[in-house]
């Protein structure tokens, strides 16, 4: 376990096993890079992995500052560039796509050559033309409401939030094990992320994306209707779709095997 202290001062904590081209995982809302702890030792074979603790997550510093987007997009930058990685295939889960996409945004493809876009739909908020939306966070009451949740019924909340996106009983060791990874985060800090995250609307930038790029996409996905992320597949240019048929939001958890496949096959078309 080690960390990097990004530019602004900021310490984050990050996982590292194996050698070779970079595999840089970025986990999602609220969790750390301990959720994929499970697949660690068979992408170790094939990749020099990093599972990031994006800032306030895990083991990164809560610096009370900086709970954006785009802020979480410049602090992987900065990783990149402390650890000097390049030829990087960055792999984000949930929120940790929109953190990929910010980065794309704002720096390109630096460091970068390939990216793998987890079970992330690129509006949370329904509209009238967009029904793809986040299933308990799609309007500003239902985000106020989750918020609350989150400050006053923290226990309860996690334990739900682990159960959905879910579709498989985890071990009671594991569940206990990631629920106190979850309670790492304040509920000031994960409400602030939330806000920003939620409202931002990526469907004009993913057109626009040339990286090689792989979309997983869970069959069951309690989180959003799994059409959202297979709407992600089908927009970005190139991008090769695989759905998971027993899978909820955490596909890695519900199909862990299948995932490592398809991670090490799409490693092993850049080389």
């Amino acid at each position: 376990m080690s960390t990097v202290t990004v530019s602004d001062g900021t310490v984050l904590h990050y996982r590292e096993q194996g050698a070779g081209r970079p595999l840089v995982l970025l986990h999602g809302w609220g969790f750390s890079g301990e959720f994929f702890s499970g697949s660690m030792d068979r992408l170790a074979e094939h990749s020099r992995v990093i599972a990031l603790d994006m800032r306030a997550h895990g083991g990164s510093e809560d610096p009370g500052h900086g709970y954006r987007v785009s802020r979480l997009a410049k602090d992987l930058f900065d990783v990149l560039a402390a650890l000097d990685l390049a030829d990087v295939t960055v792999l984000g889960w949930s929120l940790g796509c929109p953190v990929i996409w910010s980065y794309q945004e704002l720096f390109g493809n630096e460091r970068l050559a390939q990216a793998i876009y987890v079970a992330q739909t690129p509006r949370q908020y329904r509209t009238p033309e967009w029904s793809l939306a986040h299933t308990s966070i799609f309007d500003d009451a239902s985000l106020a409401a989750v918020q609350g949740r989150v400050l006053y019924d923290r226990d309860n909340f996690d334990a739900e939030q682990l159960d959905e996106i879910t579709a498989t009983d985890l071990p009671a060791d594991r569940v206990e094990i990631l629920h106190a990874e979850m309670a790492k985060m304040s509920g000031a800090a994960r409400n602030a992320v939330m806000a920003d995250h939620t409202h931002h609307d990526w469907r004009d930038l993913l057109p626009t994306l040339d990286l090689p790029s792989l979309v997983m996409v869970g069959k069951h996905d309690k989180a959003f209707p799994w059409e959202a992320a297979r709407y992600v597949g089908d927009t970005v240019p190139g991008a090769r779709t695989v759905l998971f048929e027993d899978s909820s939001h955490a596909l890695f958890l519900d199909e862990p095997q299948k995932f490592e496949d398809e991670v090490v096959a799409f490693l092993a078309e850049h080389r």
